[in-house]
């Protein structure tokens, strides 16, 4: 009879396709799967904690660097939470910019994940073609925020600054553009046989584990479950856009590779509705306990900019309570529960990061399958460790 014995393999933090400083420690069976345990916390970051240590509008930064290839979702949360918290009304073209960064950032995201994705599994001229793509959103945020990544863009209130002139423009040069971008990555990987042959089957997990496991956004809607914070409990007005949540059938790496490539365009169709919906006015709340005042002539004046720095530094009371507020960030529910003791900080903070619950799913995806697999399994996650490491 033949042994067999098992051989321990640690594959990362340094490995290219482990997508960031994650190491996991592979047990297998020749080339099979046994069990896989992942190790994390090698970034430090600490955001909750220091959270306790900064006023409200000082915290918004810290978010930006959460899930880095997606700084205005993060942002979103947080200062929805916050907003919660002070029960004030943001005013409709604000909203409609919140949607419109949200759903570029969304594209932003996933071109960065089907790029990285296919080149994991050898195809190369997607991730040039995606990268070229993600340029123009890139500049999209550095022409509204001044970043291109860490953007620091919205506000408790609204926006930190007004919309510039061309971003109209830019904005319908995406959406004209893009699907014909979408059509030319379906058309190089979807029926590319080795691409089906790396996902197919690759991957499962059911509807009931991916639900017991926490999953969510499109790793949890690639198995099958109609589930979008977008629409079920809806922000920023998401009730009054019309848009489709793409499930999956089989519960594998190919059907979350099309809810996303599904996902990307739909984003698109809420973008051009947005842009329809964004009309004069202003950017910033009534409130102005919390930020400058929304006028157009004192928020260009030096006493505007004063007051704003003023509160910025000094911090605003909120009203002493807690609030819990998800979002439908690109990788799944980004939760922000917020504890106040009425003071200018917060007195407790603790995220609910998608990217956290989703690797723990990562042994039930990867048992059984052989080593190569797991380069695809860790690709369809769609991880980011500045936001498993907050």
């Amino acid at each position: 009879m033949a042994s067999t014995e098992i051989m321990t393999l640690n594959m990362g933090p340094q490995h290219p396709s482990t997508h960031g400083v994650l190491r996991l420690i592979v047990e297998l069976d020749g080339e099979v799967i046994q069990k896989i345990t992942p190790h994390i916390g090698y970034l430090h970051r600490g955001v909750e904690k220091l959270s306790e240590h900064r006023t409200y509008h000082q915290t918004i930064p810290l978010t930006d660097r959460l899930d880095y290839l997606a700084p205005m979702s993060n942002n979103l949360g947080y200062i929805l939470a916050v907003e919660k918290l002070l029960e004030i009304e943001v005013p409709e073209r604000a909203q409609v910019a919140r949607v419109i960064m949200n759903e570029m950032t969304r594209l932003k995201s996933h071109l960065v994940w089907i790029a990285c994705h296919a080149l994991d599994i050898g195809a190369m001229t997607v991730f040039i073609y995606a990268f070229r793509e993600r340029e123009k959103v890139m500049e999209l945020y550095e022409n509204v925020s001044g970043a291109r990544m860490t953007s620091n863009f919205f506000r408790v209130g609204g926006l930190s600054r007004e919309l510039p002139e061309d971003f109209e423009a830019k904005c319908q040069e995406i959406v004209d553009t893009f699907p014909g971008h979408f059509d030319t990555y379906e058309g190089l990987l979807t029926k590319n046989t080795i691409w089906v042959q790396r996902t197919v089957g690759n991957g499962v997990i059911s509807a009931e584990d991916a639900i017991d496991y926490g999953i969510t956004g499109p790793a949890l809607r690639g198995s099958g479950v109609d589930i979008d914070l977008r629409r079920d409990q809806p922000y920023c007005g998401y009730e009054n856009y019309d848009f489709k949540v793409p499930v999956g059938e089989n519960c594998d790496t190919f059907d979350r590779y099309q809810v996303r490539l599904i996902e990307m365009r739909e984003s698109v169709k809420i973008i051009t509705q947005a842009l329809k919906k964004l009309k004069p006015g202003p950017i910033l709340a009534d409130a102005p306990q919390v930020c400058y005042p929304p006028k157009e002539s004192v928020y260009n004046s030096i006493e505007g900019l004063i007051h704003h720095f003023k509160i910025a530094s000094e911090g605003f009371p909120v009203p002493e309570g807690e609030v819990y507020q998800g979002v439908e960030a690109p990788k799944g529910e980004l939760g922000f529960y917020i504890v106040s003791d009425g003071g200018t900080k917060p007195r407790r903070m603790r995220i609910r990061p998608p990217s956290f619950v989703n690797l723990s799913a990562i042994e039930k995806m990867a048992k059984g399958s052989m080593l190569p697999d797991l380069v695809a399994i860790i690709g369809t996650l769609d991880i980011v460790l500045g936001e498993i490491d907050r």
